[in-house]
């Protein structure tokens, strides 16, 4: 959600202009899905935004992401939530040839750029999915950007939701030691800031959405459970991936009584497969009410008639408010407009060469799945897909996870034994020069052989300074430190040695 906006309150009369702004924006994308205006380019285009953490000397949140934004000259980096987060989007790019090692390079060097500025700032970079070194006293409204959107967003969830936000996490352990849990409330929105991730965008024709889609939405434990990066919160020992618990219930405007009654959470998995992209926004408007209800003077419809693509501004932004782990993307780009999936489910890091590794795994399996006769989400309950994704959050690569024709499952064994040679041909039709794709999915690879994820390294870093007598917050110091250098080397996590 990064449109600005002018004000944080509204009336009940803008609020119902807005829901007939939404409906007339519903109907005229219903009418170009219906007369064929959106693009049809026959080759697979790709976007990626990676969220950054902000951190001073000690490794704390550094709160200083506008000065970081006033000193680098560059589209591609916005605010965020947090004052200590900044956003970079990358623009889009095809996948043939050396494209793979193109977007790691310019990762790198729009990384490099960052990092000076922010040096000259008091302040380092991080890719992290959750900053470990976050605390209480850094989770309150005054540490929100200081945007109008920001403040807007923190408003109308907190009159939504009518009581605090409660983090109430029970912790996962693999290795006997006890569980810990979170139990915590507060009073706006900032532990969503604490999220930081990396999205992954791939432009579609109408006609295949729905199949990426779909497909996007049966590997998404598969790749949290490859990918998870996110093992602490607030000094407690969670989940793998505890972005997942967090990010629903940090941003829950639902009380007890209407999760009873079967509410949709914002943050959502969805709970059927589709047939097509229009289902997806039909379904936002149709269970969530506006956060945001800023109505623009433009008319869709008129759009229409007069022979001019509609902006859609009120239906973007309220999908822009509904997170789904896999999101629609309604955009415009050199007057033509387009449709994406939004592939949100990863966090941030640890490094580049990591990042780009998941992105290639996952662009690659997309692109034989939704070519299946038999499509996997013909033969896996979306249920089954759901469970597989919170059961991969809790345990990443110790996780059972349900998969057609194999049962329960370990996803490494899933990965090497069916799943990443899929994404290998996948890059192959997509045109990506060979020695790219064996430069990341090796990485994958061998992450599954060993073991090795970003969490698994955390944790055990943690557990090892633990043993030589450091308390748990000199702990997380000593592993961040660690961390931060094994992420500037940017060699894959599976390779990093332990303190």
């Amino acid at each position: 959600m990064g449109r600005e906006l002018a004000r944080s309150s509204f009336t009940r009369a803008e609020r119902q202009q807005y829901r007939g702004k939404v409906h007339r924006c519903l109907n005229a994308l219903a009418s170009m899905l219906r007369d064929g205006h959106f693009a049809e380019d026959t080759e697979s285009t790709t976007g990626l935004e990676v969220e950054l953490n902000l951190v001073d000397q000690r490794l704390d949140p550094a709160m200083r992401n506008l000065a970081v934004l006033d000193g680098v000259d560059s589209p591609e980096l916005t605010s965020e939530l947090g004052r200590w987060n900044v956003e970079l989007n990358v623009p889009p790019r095809p996948l043939r040839g050396e494209q793979g090692r193109y977007l790691e390079h310019h990762v790198l060097d729009l990384l490099a750029e960052i990092e000076k500025q922010a040096g000259s700032v008091g302040a380092q970079v991080l890719t992290i999915g959750i900053l470990p070194s976050l605390t209480e006293r850094h989770l309150v409204a005054d540490r929100l950007s200081p945007e109008a959107r920001y403040t807007a967003l923190n408003e109308q969830m907190l009159a939504a939701r009518g009581e605090p936000f409660l983090l109430d996490i029970d912790g996962t352990t693999s290795n006997g030691q006890a569980p810990e849990h979170l139990h915590m409330d507060f009073d706006s929105i900032i532990p969503e800031a604490a999220c930081t991730s990396l999205q992954l965008h791939l432009q579609v024709p109408p006609d295949t959405f729905a199949a990426h889609w779909n497909a996007a939405q049966c590997v998404s434990g598969v790749q949290v459970a490859v990918g998870a990066n996110s093992p602490f919160l607030l000094g407690r020992r969670l989940w793998a991936e505890t972005r997942v618990p967090l990010f629903l219930q940090a941003t829950d405007v639902r009380s007890p009584e209407l999760r009873n009654q079967g509410v949709r959470p914002r943050v959502w998995f969805g709970e059927r497969w589709i047939n097509s992209i229009f289902e997806l926004f039909e379904e936002n408007v149709r269970y969530f009410p506006g956060l945001l209800p800023v109505a623009e003077d433009q008319d869709p419809q008129a759009e229409l008639a007069a022979g001019r693509i509609p902006a859609l501004e009120e239906l973007r932004l309220h999908n822009g408010t509904i997170w789904r782990w896999n999101r629609p993307i309604y955009d415009i780009a050199d007057g033509r407009p387009h449709l994406r999936v939004e592939n949100r489910v990863l966090p941030a890091g640890p490094t580049v060469v990591d990042m780009v590794a998941n992105a290639m795994f996952f662009y690659g399996m997309l692109r034989m799945l939704t070519q299946d006769e038999q499509p996997i989400w013909a033969r896996l309950p979306f249920a089954a897909a759901e469970q597989n994704f919170s059961l991969a959050a809790k345990d990443g690569l110790y996780a059972s996870l349900y998969w057609p024709d194999e049962g329960w499952i370990r996803p490494a064994d899933l990965v090497l034994r069916r799943l990443l040679p899929l994404a290998a041909d996948g890059l192959a039709e997509l045109g990506v020069a060979d020695a790219v794709s064996g430069r990341y999915l090796d990485a994958i690879e061998a992450r599954c052989a060993s073991g090795r994820t970003g969490s698994w390294w955390q944790l055990r870093a943690v557990e090892t300074l633990e043993r030589r007598g450091a308390d748990r917050i000199t702990a997380i110091r000593g592993m961040l430190t660690r961390y931060q250098d094994w992420m500037r080397s940017n060699v894959p996590v599976h390779t990093w040695a332990l303190p």
